[in-house]
C-alpha cells in the first residue's frame, strides 16, 4: 500500500480510511490534469528561489508533462491506496524520478494545492458554460428574428391578457440569458485569484514569489491574505453555484414554455420528433421527454447552493474536512448544466412555430387593450375608453382586426435585438478568457 503525504508511523484502520476518503479519488480525476498545472507552475517558481536546480525543473516539468499527457488520454488513474490525485501525481514523479520527485511539496500544503485545483478546474468549467450559453442565446436571438412578424397570446394568471409575438418570447430569453451570464462573469473573476502560497492557510517561511506563480498560471490577481485564501474554500464553490443555479432557472422556465406550448391544447410549437417519446399503450402521444428531464436536472441545479452553504455554513475560520464533501456536489454539476444547455440548443434551434394561433377568435380578447388603446389616442378618455370596450366584451360586441403598431423600444415592433446582442458580446469579452489560455499553453510549453 502506497504511504500518505502525511502519514508517519502509525496506519489508518481500513474501515475509517474508507470512511474519510469517501468518494474523493473518483472527484479528483476532474481535478488531476490542473493539478499538473498547478505543480508545473509551483515548481518553476520553487527554481526561480533556489529550492530546486535548473536541470532538476527540466525533468520534472518534462515528467508532469507526460502526466498531463495521460490524464487527456484517459489513462491516469489513482491507484488503490493512494489517497488523492495530490499524492498519485507526487508517487508518479517519485517512482520515474527517485528523491527529485519527493522536492515539489516545498512551500505548499494539500490545502492550497486543491484550492488551486478547485479554481483551475471551475474557471475552465465556466469558459465551457459562458460558451454554450452564448450558443444558446445565439440560437433563440435567430428563432426570434425568424419569428417576429408571428403573433401568439400573452399570459397573465395563465389568462390570455394582451398579444405578444414569438419574436418577444424568444428574445426574452435571450436577453435573459445575458443577465445571467453578467452573473457567471463575476463568478468567474472571484475565481480567478490565485491562491497558491497560502499552504495550510498560514503562509510558508519559504520566500515564495505568488506573483509569478499568478502569471504563469494566467490568475488575474492572487488571494492576498493567506487566511482569506483558505476561507475562500466554500464560499467560491457556493458563489459559483449561484451562477450556475441563475443560468438553470432560466432554462427550467424555457422548458416549461414549452412543453406547454408543445401540448395539443396550447398547439403554439412543435418539438423536434426525436425531442419526444411516445406511450406503452397510447399509440398518438409525442411527450416532452427531453425538456421534461431538462427541466428536473436544472431545478435540481438550483439547489446546488443550498447544499453548499449547508456543509459550510457553520464553519470558522482555518481547513476543515468537511469540506471534502462539497466536492461530491460541486464538480459533477458543470457537466449536468452543459449537457442541459446543449440539449435546449439543439431544441430551440429545430422548433417549428405555429404561425396561426391567432386565427382562432378564442384569442380576440388579447386585442382589447390596442381597442382602448386606439380610443384613447383618438381623443376619448382612457377611463371611459375602458368602460366602453368592456360593455362592449359583456355585449358580445367586441371587434378587432388583430393588429398591433407597437414601436417602442423591446416591443413587438421594436424587439432591440441587436442592443441584447451587443450586450451579450460585451460581457463575453469582459471574461479575458484569452489571457487564461495564453498563460496555460506557455506553462505547457516550458522546457
Amino acid at each position: 500500500m502506497a504511504q500518505k503525504l502525511w502519514e508517519k508511523s502509525v496506519q489508518v484502520n481500513h474501515e475509517i480510511e474508507r470512511f474519510t476518503v469517501g468518494r474523493d479519488r473518483e472527484m479528483d480525476l476532474y481535478l488531476a490534469k490542473y493539478d499538473v498545472l498547478g505543480s508545473m507552475a509551483h515548481i518553476t517558481m520553487l527554481q526561480s528561489i533556489n529550492l530546486l536546480t535548473k536541470d532538476e525543473l527540466d525533468i520534472l516539468l518534462a515528467e508532469l508533462k507526460n502526466i498531463y499527457s495521460e490524464v487527456e488520454q484517459g489513462i491516469f488513474v489513482i491507484e488503490d491506496g493512494v489517497e488523492d490525485v495530490h499524492s498519485q501525481v507526487e508517487l508518479l514523479l517519485t517512482r520515474r524520478l527517485g528523491d527529485v520527485g519527493k522536492k515539489i511539496h516545498s512551500g505548499r500544503s494539500r490545502n492550497d494545492q486543491v484550492l488551486l485545483d478547485l479554481k483551475l478546474f471551475t474557471r475552465a468549467e465556466l469558459k465551457k458554460v459562458a460558451g454554450l450559453v452564448n450558443d444558446l442565446f445565439t440560437a433563440l436571438l435567430t428563432q426570434s428574428d425568424k419569428y417576429k412578424e408571428v403573433l401568439m397570446p400573452g399570459y397573465t394568471h395563465l389568462q390570455i391578457a394582451m398579444p405578444s409575438s414569438f419574436g418577444l418570447w424568444f428574445g426574452a430569453y435571450a436577453e435573459s440569458l445575458a443577465d445571467d451570464m453578467l452573473f457567471l462573469q463575476a463568478a468567474f473573476k472571484m475565481c480567478n485569484r490565485n491562491p497558491l502560497g497560502s499552504a495550510a492557510g498560514y503562509g510558508s517561511s519559504f520566500p515564495l514569489n505568488r506573483t509569478m506563480t499568478t502569471d504563469l498560471l494566467g490568475f488575474d490577481s492572487m488571494n492576498y491574505n493567506v487566511v482569506y485564501a483558505q476561507m475562500g474554500r466554500g464560499k467560491l464553490e457556493r458563489n459559483v453555484a449561484f451562477a450556475l443555479a441563475t443560468i438553470a432557472g432560466t432554462i427550467s422556465k424555457l422548458a416549461y414554455d414549452a412543453c406547454l406550448f408543445n401540448s395539443q391544447n396550447f398547439n403554439f410549437v412543435k418539438l423536434p420528433d426525436e425531442c419526444t417519446t411516445g406511450s406503452s399503450i397510447m399509440p398518438h402521444k409525442k411527450n416532452p421527454d427531453v425538456f421534461e428531464l431538462t427541466r428536473a436536472k436544472c431545478n435540481k441545479l438550483q439547489a446546488l447552493p443550498q447544499q453548499i452553504m449547508m456543509i459550510a455554513n457553520n464553519l470558522p475560520s482555518g481547513y476543515f474536512r468537511d469540506l471534502q464533501i462539497i466536492k461530491e456536489v460541486f464538480l459533477p454539476a458543470f457537466k449536468e448544466l452543459e449537457d442541459c444547455l446543449k440539449m435546449t440548443t439543439y431544441i430551440i434551434s429545430e422548433m417549428k412555430v405555429n404561425e396561426h394561433i391567432l386565427d382562432d377568435d378564442k384569442y380576440l380578447l388579447i386585442f382589447s387593450v390596442e381597442e382602448v388603446n386606439r380610443l384613447a389616442r383618438e381623443g376619448m378618455p382612457f377611463r371611459d375608453a375602458y368602460k366602453k370596450v368592456g360593455l362592449d366584451i359583456e355585449a358580445g360586441k367586441f371587434s378587432h382586426d388583430k393588429i398591433v403598431h407597437h414601436t417602442h423600444e423591446g416591443s413587438i415592433g421594436n424587439l432591440c435585438n441587436a442592443e441584447i446582442a451587443q450586450l451579450m458580446q460585451q460581457l463575453i469579452e469582459g471574461f479575458n478568457f484569452k489571457r487564461v489560455e495564453t498563460a496555460e499553453n506557455k506553462l505547457l510549453q516550458r522546457l
